[in-house]
């Protein structure tokens, strides 16, 4: 991909991203929505492999369609109302039709069938921006719309997106579908506590993205993509393998790793709103997630060396590490003891 084609979409992303964030309009946040959409196709299709382009394909009608109905929500808010204001959305089949498109945004169950495969065609770091990047204008939209949200479908979506993402990443051994099923997983938390307490979702969507961010980082510097892969990798870099299964026991939210803060306090809400079943499902269903991080741990831990070559290269090479790594990786383990001053914060 040409430099300056690279400049212009990761500009307009951040533009894009920007615009949504900071508009009170809906017509603003729905161009912003646009912008980003348009500015990720090319860096999904850069590769320029069928699969990629069946990515881009699926991304973008899946997204127009998104797009589609959340304009038509706030069309029909507007029509019975007179107001474009994004917290003033009140009527009952405009608060169901953005529930829906958010949901359509994010991944969440039943609109989740696009995430993997658009993971699975994209490389690495555009499989990192998609799910950390792209996910914050629709969160940022559920964070101002969700006194206006449809609680009982956001309620089962929530429970249907933990169910699946443990249950449907069991099986997978590609290590981009692992993170998608992941990510399908960690949406429904932050869908199941928006309703009450929308800070713990925004909580929750800055330390997967920490998380998220560091595992991505390890693979794309290992260029691990598949569990086979993944077990040469303690013979090549043992600080990034030992870096990758600590982040994976953050991720599946094991005390006393920064993943545990986040799940302990929306537990901790819900049975404050007397919602101790769904607290006690979403603990219960966590559990899958939990095996399939083992897997990926245990792959690491094997000491398996690569196979031997007929040729001189040596294949315990010094790869370059991005400077953002040891960055995100610490404070993706270790931020559970500033857990009082995270929660003064206003």
């Amino acid at each position: 991909m040409h430099p300056q084609a690279k400049f212009i979409s990761s500009l307009s992303l951040f533009l894009g991203t920007t615009t949504v964030i900071s508009s009170n309009h809906w017509i603003m946040a729905w161009a912003g929505l646009e912008l980003n959409t348009l500015a990720i196709l090319p860096l999904i299709a850069k590769s320029h492999h069928p699969r990629a382009i069946e990515a881009t394909t699926k991304y973008f009608l899946v997204q127009a369609t998104a797009s589609t109905l959340l304009l038509f929500s706030c069309l029909i808010n507007a029509q019975f109302t007179g107001q474009w204001d994004i917290t003033h959305l009140t009527h009952p089949t405009s608060c169901t039709l953005l529930t829906t498109a958010i949901a359509m945004k994010l991944g969440l169950v039943p609109f989740h069938f696009w995430l993997p495969e658009v993971l699975q065609g994209s490389s690495l770091t555009t499989g990192l921006t998609l799910s950390t990047i792209m996910k914050l204008p629709p969160i940022t939209l559920l964070y101002l719309t969700s006194p206006s949200l449809n609680p009982t479908l956001l309620s089962s979506m929530a429970v249907a997106s933990v169910t699946l993402g443990g249950w449907m990443g069991l099986n997978q051994t590609q290590t981009r579908k692992i993170l998608a099923f992941s990510s399908i997983t960690h949406l429904g938390w932050m869908a199941a506590i928006i309703i009450y307490n929308p800070k713990l979702t925004l909580l929750l969507f800055y330390l997967y993205a920490l998380m998220t961010s560091s595992i991505f980082l390890i693979l794309h510097t290992t260029k691990t993509l598949k569990l086979s892969t993944l077990i040469t990798m303690w013979t090549k870099i043992p600080p990034l393998t030992t870096a990758l299964m600590m982040t994976l026991l953050s991720l599946a939210g094991l005390p006393p790793l920064s993943g545990f803060l986040p799940k302990w306090l929306i537990i901790q809400e819900l049975t404050k709103q007397e919602m101790t079943t769904m607290a006690t499902l979403l603990a219960l269903l966590s559990l899958l997630n939990l095996f399939f991080y083992l897997r990926l741990i245990y792959c690491a831990s094997i000491t398996l060396p690569p196979n031997s070559t007929n040729h001189m290269k040596l294949w315990q090479t010094n790869k370059k590490t991005n400077i953002l790594l040891p960055t995100c990786t610490s404070l993706a383990i270790t931020l559970l003891p500033l857990s009082p001053a995270i929660l003064a914060i206003p």
